[in-house]
Formats: structure tokens, C-alpha cells, sequence
């Protein structure tokens, strides 16, 4: 198969994914296992998503603008009267858990998470919490009123993302729904605690690269960060669109049903 079609269509699928309670790298994992296209592998799955976190950047840049004025302002002491200082410490503070667990999963390896098997429990499973939280979960709070215990909370949740299937922005969404967020409020904080965490993972992989010196799989890399960040963007649009009058349900129905396929094909009772 043509490798750029291959990149392109991965590309698009993970700009379409990365932003909904759906798993991108669910996805990502899946579209080998069930295509002619060989598996990606680690390092392509993070270059795409890397697209995804330029294209998040671009969407809140206002906001990150405020961040950056905000940590100037204050020399980079913690102050929570500046919301702009405040946001940033509380983004440092929720990527903490994740970085310490990602690591350690690099230290023993990470290849046999990738298995149909427990991507179908993951979808399912944490589609099923979604609902739950999606239902329960009060609409009264943005994420100016978030605290570091919400922070540190939706922190933990996000190490879960690690596993495939999970959706990172699926179950950041669902903690911050059960702490109250608003759902647009929700997704936001879930995206702008993305920014370290990938562009952290991006950073390892691109010096493993460039350590290897294979230039074919560095531009490789960059044509999959070009696809996505322009798939990515349009779908941050659709998204927080979509959020102004709507609820999680149709990511829902959808998990549910893609997470019984997996796991009825996986122990085989569709040969």
C-alpha cells in the first residue's frame, strides 16, 4: 500500500478521534488490525497526536495567551488571585500523575496493551462510566472555579488514558463531569491538559529518532503532524459546537457498541 495514503488516513482518523470520548489511539491501534496497513507503531500514534495538540493550541491560543501573561505577571509564583497563573499551575499539577505513569510503562514496555481484546473492554467499559457521569454529574462549575484537588483528580483519571481504548479526553471529561464541570467547560480543561502531556511524549520520540537517524520515519513523522493538525481543528470546532446544546450520548451509544464488536470478535464468536 502507498505509505502516504497509509499516513493521510491516519491522520484524518486521529484529528477526527482525538477530541471525542471515543479513543483516538484506540482507533489508531484498530485501523491495522482490521485494514491491510501494517501497525503504525508507537512513534507514528504520538506524531499524529502531536498535530492534534498544535491544532489545541491554535483553538484556545486566547487563553494561552492569558496563561503565559498570567505566569509573567506573577514571575512564575504560584498566585491563584491571577487566573491566568492559576490555570497553568493547576495544568502543571493534573500532568503530574501521568508523567510519573507514563514512564514507568516506557521502563516495562507498552506493546501488550495494544491487544483488540482490551481495547474492546477499555471502549465499553469507560464508554458506560461517560453516560454515568455524563448523567449525575452537575453543570454548575467552569474551570475558573477548579481547585488543585480537581486538578489532581482529573490528573489520576488521565494516567487511565495510557491504556488504550480509555480515550484520554473521554475520561478527563468524565472526572471533570463528576466534579461538576459544565460540558464544554469539561472538554476545554481536558484539552489544554493535554498540551504537556503529548508535546512531553512527542519530545522522547523525536529524540529517539533523531538518535536513530532513520530521516524516511522523521518525515514520515511530520507529514502525519501535517494531516492531523488539519483534521484536528475542524473536529475541536465541530466539538465544542456540538457541546453548546447536547450531551455525551451519542459518544456513548457508539462505545458501547464498537467495544461489544471487539470483544465478540475477540473471543471469537463472530468466525
Amino acid at each position: 500500500m502507498d505509505i502516504n495514503i497509509h499516513i493521510l488516513l491516519l491522520s484524518i482518523l486521529q484529528g477526527l478521534t482525538e477530541f471525542l470520548p471515543v479513543s483516538s489511539s484506540g482507533h489508531l491501534i484498530l485501523f491495522s488490525k482490521f485494514t491491510s496497513f501494517p501497525d503504525q507503531g508507537l512513534a507514528l500514534d504520538v506524531a499524529v497526536h502531536v498535530g492534534s495538540i498544535i491544532a489545541v493550541m491554535i483553538y484556545f491560543s486566547s487563553t494561552i495567551w492569558e496563561i503565559i501573561k498570567g505566569m509573567f505577571k506573577t514571575w512564575f509564583i504560584p498566585n491563584f488571585k491571577n487566573q491566568g497563573n492559576k490555570l497553568f499551575w493547576l495544568i502543571f499539577i493534573g500532568t503530574i500523575p501521568a508523567v510519573i505513569v507514563g514512564l514507568l510503562l516506557k521502563e516495562h514496555g507498552m506493546e501488550e496493551l495494544r491487544s483488540a481484546r482490551l481495547i474492546g473492554w477499555t471502549i465499553l467499559i469507560f464508554g458506560i462510566l461517560l453516560f454515568i457521569a455524563d448523567k449525575v454529574g452537575m453543570t454548575i462549575r467552569k474551570v475558573e472555579h477548579l481547585g488543585i484537588t480537581d486538578a489532581i483528580l482529573i490528573g489520576l483519571a488521565q494516567c487511565m488514558a495510557l491504556i488504550p481504548g480509555t480515550s484520554r479526553s473521554g475520561i478527563t471529561i468524565t472526572m471533570g463531569r463528576f466534579l461538576g464541570l459544565e460540558r464544554r467547560e469539561a472538554a476545554k480543561f481536558s484539552m489544554l491538559l493535554s498540551i504537556p502531556t503529548i508535546f512531553g511524549a512527542g519530545c522522547l520520540v523525536a529524540w529517539e529518532l533523531f538518535q536513530a537517524g532513520n530521516m524516511n520515519t522523521v518525515i514520515t513523522a511530520f507529514d502525519g503532524i501535517t494531516y492531523s493538525f488539519i483534521a484536528s481543528i475542524i473536529s475541536i470546532y465541530i466539538m465544542m459546537w456540538w457541546l453548546k446544546k447536547s450531551t455525551f450520548l451519542p459518544f456513548v451509544i457508539y462505545r458501547i457498541l464498537l467495544g461489544s464488536y471487539l470483544l465478540l470478535d475477540s473471543y471469537g464468536y463472530l468466525n
